[in-house]
């Protein structure tokens, strides 16, 4: 399944950032099941990751790449641009930090957070969007992203966020290509509001740039 699939590129992610700083909390109990005809991407909950280690990945790029070194195709603006093909499979990839960060109440610790867009070729995946958020989100709960006066529902899941509705994440994509910032909010388990805003600038030269590699 596509899920399964997305998941998986996401979880490498995830294994980076844990590396780093341990997990903070306990996998919430899944959701119950999605009414038939919902556009509603949901991932599978989360199995327990294994250690960086053992995957070979060290920092948040590799990781994404699947544990193999990616080719870095260009860096545009506060995006990189990489391309890989794990298990012979191609994947291009666009990836960034957050230009700022807050809490309220303000000074809460948290792993590292980051956005990336990743197109499958071989999937006939285009322009998805993922968020590791850098903590564990208060479970059944939803995260937003603004780009501009646009904004759009997040699905989460332990600390991953996605589109909720799938048929607007193309309008999503439209909005950050023209936007200035993207303005991620969400709660944490433990009722921490966290507030990240993602500089857009050279965001659609690189996916411009992913498009051609990633056809």
């Amino acid at each position: 399944m596509l899920i399964d699939r997305r998941w998986r590129l996401l979880l490498s992610l995830f294994v980076a950032a844990a590396y780093v700083v341990p997990a903070l909390a306990q996998q919430p109990a899944p959701d119950a099941a999605a009414p038939p005809g919902a556009a509603v991407k949901k991932p599978k909950p989360k199995p327990r990751p294994a250690p960086a280690a053992t995957t070979g990945a060290t920092d948040p790029i590799t990781a994404a790449a699947g544990g193999v070194k990616p080719t870095l195709l260009g860096q545009y603006g506060d995006w990189g641009v990489y391309t890989a093909s794990p298990g012979g499979k191609k994947i291009c990839f666009t990836i960034a930090k957050p230009a700022s960060s807050e809490t309220t109440p303000p000074g809460k610790t948290r792993n590292p957070s980051y956005m990336f867009i990743s197109s499958r070729p071989g999937e006939k995946v285009t322009d998805e969007v993922s968020i590791i958020i850098g903590y564990p989100f208060k479970p059944n709960s939803e995260a937003t992203v603004a780009v501009g006066n646009a904004s759009f529902a997040l699905y989460t899941q332990q600390d991953g966020a996605w589109i909720k509705n799938a048929a607007e994440e193309t309008h999503l994509i439209e909005a950050m290509r023209g936007g200035d910032n993207a303005v991620i909010k969400g709660t944490s388990a433990k009722g921490t509001h966290s507030t990240d805003v993602f500089s857009l600038k050279g965001l659609a030269q690189a996916l411009d740039r992913s498009g051609q590699d990633c056809k």
